[in-house]
């Protein structure tokens, strides 16, 4: 199906004469600031995968992808400027990475019709795609992953946490504050006691929350970190020696550079993760056509890591659903318009995704006009300080439906009210 699409696409090229526009897939990236050690994996991947597609495939349906990389800092305002510097470039889809920005970009680009991909951050009500047509957060959630987490810890406890104590340490910001309202929900509905404690940006500073973990002894720590706040963290978890099996980050807390600098104090901590990490075929593809090629995003010694591949797979995604748009539109130079046709209309299955070389990288999931958010699905792992590597403790693991969609509901409904906004997919 694949070799048939890619020959009508170019038969189509070639009938229409003249060469065909790049496709444009900026990068609102950040190498520097308090982020960057999340931020540059990211970006590498992100960037290396459409590289592989050039030089593999010779593009998308035929047609050459076209990075534009635009430095935000994760700084919000910068990310706005960045987002108007470039859309008028072609722009197909926006990647942001940083919830702040998210909420900036989604008026943006609902006016301008430029699709939205916050892949596991942002907004989480537009999983509704009822209300948020053109932002997409699949292939799960913030509060998927609360869920996912808790989920987990019912399964460590006999299926029950009623007494327990669990701790929310968070970024206090947009992004740490997510996931208060869904624990919230859950502890009620499973009898355990939820305190939250913020740390201030970027987090280096943390010994009096610490302190305060240490004088409450919380059964369980969950974290909503980012950045150095997660080193600080785990090396504060360490100092007053808090059980690094009860303490789990979410997936913007469970990458490498988190927990290397505690060095063995770090061993046993868990965190989530909405991607597998291993030794993927496509990794082979990416070092002969990209890296020995002279064409790497970065030095070559992030591939494989966790974040790395988060940003390969993002990539994955918005190729998949441009060759979806080529092939519901009929053409392979779609627009932005189009290229969010694709992203509703996506689906990922196993199948497809050993095809590509990244087989089991994500759960198989499928989009719809109601539906944005995927699968709401994640992994819990653990760090192996001794071999410096994450291992797998479950398979993919489902979020709590019955708590998040009434939530997910309601604050969409509210955000179409002060916006005015008619739903659609009738």
């Amino acid at each position: 199906m694949k070799k048939t699409l890619t020959t009508l696409v170019l038969g189509a090229a070639l009938a229409a004469g003249p060469a065909l526009a790049d496709l444009v897939f900026p990068d609102l990236s950040y190498r520097t600031g308090p982020y960057a050690a999340g931020g540059i994996p990211f970006s590498d991947g992100y960037q290396d995968y459409f590289a592989l597609v050039n030089a593999r495939d010779g593009g998308i349906g035929g047609v050459p992808a076209k990075v534009i990389e635009c430095e935000t800092g994760y700084n919000t305002e910068k990310g706005v400027e960045c987002y108007e510097s470039t859309k008028g470039e072609g722009a197909l889809i926006y990647q942001p990475l940083s919830t702040g920005i998210t909420y900036q970009l989604i008026p943006k680009v609902t006016a301008d019709g430029i699709p939205l991909h916050t892949m596991g951050y942002g907004r989480t009500s537009a999983a509704n795609g009822k209300v948020f047509s053109n932002v997409f957060n699949y292939p799960a959630n913030y509060w998927d992953g609360a869920s996912v987490a808790i989920n987990y810890l019912l399964s460590e406890n006999g299926g029950s946490l009623d007494g327990k104590t669990i701790t929310l340490l968070y970024h206090n910001s947009a992004y740490g504050k997510e996931p208060i309202r869904t624990l919230e929900d859950l502890s009620k509905k499973h009898g355990f006691t939820l305190t939250t404690i913020a740390v201030d940006h970027p987090g280096q500073e943390q010994k009096s929350q610490w302190l305060q973990i240490r004088r409450e002894r919380p059964d369980y720590v969950v974290m909503w970190g980012w950045g150095v706040m997660n080193q600080v963290a785990v090396q504060e978890a360490a100092n007053i020696r808090f059980p690094m099996e009860n303490f789990i980050g979410n997936w913007w807390a469970g990458a490498e550079h988190d927990v290397t600098p505690a060095g063995m104090a770090a061993n046993g901590y868990k965190s989530l993760n909405m991607n597998r990490i291993g030794d993927l075929p496509v990794f082979a593809d990416i070092k002969k056509y990209v890296h020995e090629a002279g064409n790497a995003a970065g030095d070559g010694s992030n591939v494989g890591s966790v974040l790395y591949t988060r940003g390969m797979y993002a990539a994955v995604l918005a190729v998949e659903a441009a060759k979806t748009a080529q092939e519901m539109h009929g053409t392979p130079n779609i627009t932005a318009a189009m290229m969010r046709d694709g992203m509703e209309a996506l689906e990922m299955t196993d199948a497809k995704m050993d095809a590509l070389g990244v087989a089991g990288i994500g759960p198989e999931f499928s989009v719809s006009c109601e539906n944005h958010g995927g699968s709401g699905m994640a992994i819990v792992q653990q760090w192996d300080a001794a071999a410096k590597v994450w291992k797998p403790l479950t398979d993919y693991l489902e979020s709590d439906a019955e708590v998040i969609a009434p939530l997910v509901l309601e604050d969409s409904a509210a955000f179409a009210a002060e916006n005015n906004i008619a739903e659609r997919c009738n």
